[in-house]
């Protein structure tokens, strides 16, 4: 019996998933693992956040997705790896012995120690922003008073941007009678710089109507944050910390370097996609790359497993960006061309419903109409 083991919950693993339960290898044993069976899919955080859906509206249910398709999920997470013995030690202490891995587990960041009085929220990992965001909701420093509420958020990219328009709108929503600062801080001197032009005067556009100032050129030290009350982390992806030692061919920035099939350039029997993998030439952190790279990924782990011929990947050279501005409207930018309004986000919400609902196994519960939402943590 060969073992199949996939390490983290994340886009292109789910299209794996769903490719097993429509045929499964013979022979053949899956095991996922993933820290929650619910992984958020990128694309609706910032919506989440806004209080346009509840958490479990905008993930991907893996515990019903690897019982339909006959795998174990274990809600642990990867501690080490020795890609020589073919092992990994979870944090529970496990561990598995594999025949193929695939890694799958996204990015992380390292958000600076809060300065007194100061909450900081990190976008990455997604896996533990929701319980993130419910300490910062459940502050009493942060919701309620009548002194004004600072919030800044360091990044000038998309992350940064959403994360920012986000927040402001839930906590304006929440607490409609305080007012509630925003400020946004980069380094660059300009924001969105991989986007479109009109993309970038439309963001700007809405971080003024929505009351933010923005800061360029300009380094996240402790003067720069100091005054605010709540602190947004959303700068540029990095390698999580077993990474280093895992003992793979990795990138100067840490990230593991997969060839065109998506093995790892030292270790072919291992795969990895997403923001945990480096490209040749590196490609943007972006949810998109690691969703067309899961029907690759399925493909070459079933060739791999079965003898087959592998599968190139080739990176899109361009791809369609939609950024929500958390009031009703959304801009999309695809190369030189960009567009804003409210018809793009119902496009942006009927996209982002269409990917999930292609992984619903259940019969999922319908989205609210995205013009009145729920705000973060609302059961009904």
């Amino acid at each position: 019996m060969k073992r199949l083991l996939l390490i983290g919950a994340g886009h292109a693993h789910a299209q794996v998933l769903r490719d097993w339960l429509a045929a499964p290898v013979p022979g053949c044993e899956v095991i996922v693992v993933s820290p929650s069976a619910l992984a958020p899919y990128s694309g609706m955080v910032p919506g989440w956040l806004a209080g346009h859906y509840r958490f479990d509206q905008i993930c991907i249910n893996f515990e019903a997705l690897a019982a339909a398709a006959g795998a174990q999920l274990l809600t642990d997470e990867l501690a080490s790896l020795d890609p020589n013995r073919r092992r990994v030690s979870l944090r529970s202490g496990t561990a598995l012995d594999y025949d193929l891995l695939s890694l799958n587990v996204g990015s992380t960041l390292t958000p600076p120690a809060p300065q007194p009085g100061m909450r900081v929220l990190s976008m990455r990992p997604l896996g533990e922003l929701r319980m993130a965001l419910e300490a910062v909701l459940s502050d009493p420093a942060l919701s309620a008073g009548d002194q004004p509420l600072r919030v800044a958020a360091i990044g000038g990219g998309a992350a940064g941007v959403e994360s920012l328009l986000a927040t402001l709108t839930c906590f304006r929503s929440l607490q409609p009678g305080r007012t509630v600062q925003g400020r946004l801080i980069s380094r660059g001197d300009s924001l969105l710089p991989d986007m479109a032009p009109g993309a970038a005067r439309a963001i700007h556009a809405a971080l003024t109507a929505a009351g933010v100032s923005v800061q360029l050129n300009t380094s996240c030290t402790d003067s720069a944050a100091a005054g605010c009350d709540l602190l947004l982390w959303a700068t540029g992806a990095q390698a999580h910390a077993w990474q280093r030692d895992c003992g793979l061919a990795l990138s100067e920035r840490g990230f593991i370097r997969v060839d065109e099939h998506l093995r790892c350039v030292s270790h072919p029997h291992v795969y990895a996609v997403g923001d945990c993998a480096e490209w040749t030439t590196p490609l943007p952190k972006a949810g998109v790359f690691a969703v067309r790279m899961g029907p690759v990924l399925s493909h070459n782990l079933r060739a791999a497993l079965q003898a087959g011929v592998p599968r190139a990947y080739s990176p899109q050279r361009r791809f369609l960006a939609l950024l929500s501005t958390a009031d009703g409207r959304a801009i999309a930018s695809w190369g030189s061309w960009s567009a804003q309004g409210r018809w793009v986000w119902r496009w942006k919400d009927h996209i982002d419903r269409a990917f999930l609902q292609r992984f619903a196994v259940v019969t999922p519960t319908p989205l609210p109409a995205p013009t009145s939402l729920p705000l973060p943590g609302d059961t009904a």
